[in-house]
């Protein structure tokens, strides 16, 4: 009852759906880029093992994740792994058609969701823990509700791609927006960023420029379908 009557819980509850509806996305995005080009039963797998990856990566981090983030040059290396990982995922599309390939397509896509989940929860983690306040209570919700949002968030793109391709580059490019905002968000740079402000918009935009463009050199390096 006293639950039920208490505010600051109501109002931090709010806060942190909002967050997650706000912050799973590019997780959701990562999941489905990742998954997209597998079969429709490795699609599932794919996105429950990211999905409950990126849940067990968050819980695992709530706890050091604001330590981490105190350490140079993590945020780098981390921005640093985001963009191959960007430029990965335009081209994997191709990979895999035969049986074996599917078969470690599967695990290319889960691995791939890993190394960005890693990068990628640490500013939800961080989000949430903040908006919780202290209260355990507020911070499992926060993670329970996490897990449906990323799930049907990454179907949802999924379905989305097959049917409007340009989500898979647009989706391609908010991942180097954001290996962008964490690179120049690392401590090592914090001296630099702050004199040159500019350096907010500038490298995320950088990033995705990077990501896209290495996208399209490699789709232009193919060869052409042979004809019949």
């Amino acid at each position: 009852m006293d639950l039920l009557q208490n505010t600051d819980f109501w109002i931090g509850l709010i806060k942190i759906i909002w967050i997650n509806i706000i912050l799973s996305g590019d997780n959701a995005v990562v999941i489905a880029l990742a998954a997209r080009s597998l079969p429709a039963e490795q699609q599932k797998k794919a996105i429950m093992f990211g999905s409950g990856a990126a849940v067990l990566l968050r819980i695992g981090l709530t706890v050091i994740a604001a330590k981490l983030l105190e350490l140079s040059y993590l945020q780098i290396v981390g921005g640093l792994l985001l963009l191959w990982v960007g430029t990965q995922l335009l081209h994997e599309e191709d990979e895999g058609d035969e049986d074996g390939g599917e078969k470690a397509g599967l695990w290319v896509a889960i691995r791939t969701i890993l190394i960005a989940d890693l990068v990628m929860s640490l500013d939800n983690v961080i989000a949430v823990a903040a908006a919780a306040k202290g209260s355990m209570t507020l911070l499992i919700l926060g993670l329970a509700i996490s897990i449906p949002l990323v799930i049907f968030g990454s179907q949802m793109m999924i379905k989305l791609m097959d049917r409007f391709p340009i989500i898979i580059w647009l989706g391609a490019g908010l991942i180097g927006w954001v290996a962008g905002e964490t690179i120049v968000s690392d401590v090592a740079l914090k001296s630099v960023v702050e004199a040159n402000g500019w350096l907010h918009y500038v490298a995320p935009a950088l990033g995705a420029a990077l990501v896209l463009g290495i996208g399209k050199m490699a789709s232009a390096k193919e060869p052409a379908a042979p004809t019949a």
